[in-house]
């Protein structure tokens, strides 16, 4: 008893905890009102949580938002998961993967310095993401292209356009690939591996410290773009498809092993390898749609991902 003669009493913690959670007042606000120190205030504060006299809840669908990104973490030794919450129409997929293109975005910008090199894929959600940088947020870093063009899709989510635009955003240097990301024959790669530029771009491939890219998903449904539009001959997506493909990242084709498939196009291909790729350290995927879980399985392990970030869906299809 003798010790509660010099505590504030539960009276007083209560009229803060009011004041501050249901009136919005600040804490000085509060000092004033209470006549006591900002830093009794404070300790009223804390005091109020630890006696229940308040108590704080994260509600759902939030806080299974919470859930899955702890055993998402846990379950494959990630550095970082990110799951979106569910926005009001999941069927709008284009909206979903602005959300999850925004938090790629903000998680860059949380985590860059000036000394990082940041290779960049193609693709939308790599589009949106760079969309979303606040452009005030300026990190003189520097920024590479982890694979060639493709000239068959729009020029906007072309890698080199992208890396123009992150570099721009963010202030920094640009370095890009000039050739196409497929190639006649493996001749042609070697060919190419010679020319000043692209061998000075392949020096950069092992300093690169963080990644980004989306992923193409091409199991249990070829719904990847890749396997959409001209980049893929009939006999080459028959060949993918024999090998048991089930995604692709940076232009490259993994099974369900996360292992590259051993097809034709693997030495025809300008990217990045998988081998020097596994080596970044800070290699971030964004992905959402649940038709992406089995690839995302295959990728977490392959140990192509080290951050992840999806929407609540497909964390709850890949937690399955």
């Amino acid at each position: 008893m003798q010790g509660e003669v010099f505590n504030q009493s539960t009276w007083v913690a209560l009229k803060a905890a009011d004041l501050y959670y249901k009136q919005n007042k600040s804490q000085k606000e509060i000092s004033e009102i209470l006549q006591v120190s900002t830093s009794t205030v404070s300790r009223l504060l804390k005091r109020a949580a630890k006696e229940n006299i308040v108590s704080f809840v994260i509600q759902e669908p939030y806080a299974e938002c919470l859930d899955l990104k702890r055993k998402l973490k846990s379950k494959y030794g990630l550095k970082e998961v990110i799951v979106v919450p569910p926005i009001n129409d999941p069927e709008d997929k284009e909206a979903v993967k602005q959300t999850v293109a925004l938090e790629g975005a903000r998680y860059i910008q949380r985590i860059i310095t000036p000394e990082d090199i940041l290779g960049i894929a193609w693709g939308g959600t790599m589009y949106y993401l760079i969309q979303y940088l606040n452009p005030c947020r300026k990190t003189a870093a520097s920024f590479v292209t982890l694979h060639g063009s493709l000239s068959c899709y729009d020029c906007e989510l072309d890698v080199r356009t992208l890396v123009s635009r992150i570099a721009m955003a963010f202030g920094g240097k640009y370095h890009y690939l000039i050739s196409e990301g497929l190639v006649a024959s493996s001749q042609s790669i070697q060919m190419l591996l010679q020319e000043e530029n692209i061998k000075r771009i392949f020096s950069l491939f092992n300093k690169i410290t963080i990644s980004a890219s989306g992923i193409g998903s091409f199991y249990p449904e070829a719904n990847s773009p890749l396997a959409q539009r001209q980049y893929l001959k009939p006999q080459e997506f028959e060949e993918l498809q024999e090998l048991g493909v089930y995604g692709d990242l940076m232009l490259r084709f993994f099974n369900k092993e996360g292992q590259e498939c051993n097809s034709s196009l693997k030495d025809r291909t300008l990217a990045i390898s998988l081998e020097c790729y596994r080596r970044i350290p800070c290699k971030i995927v964004a992905a959402s749609g649940v038709h992406k879980a089995h690839t995302i399985k295959a990728a977490l392990k392959g140990e192509l991902i080290d951050v992840l970030l999806v929407d609540y869906h497909l964390a709850r299809a890949i937690n399955n």
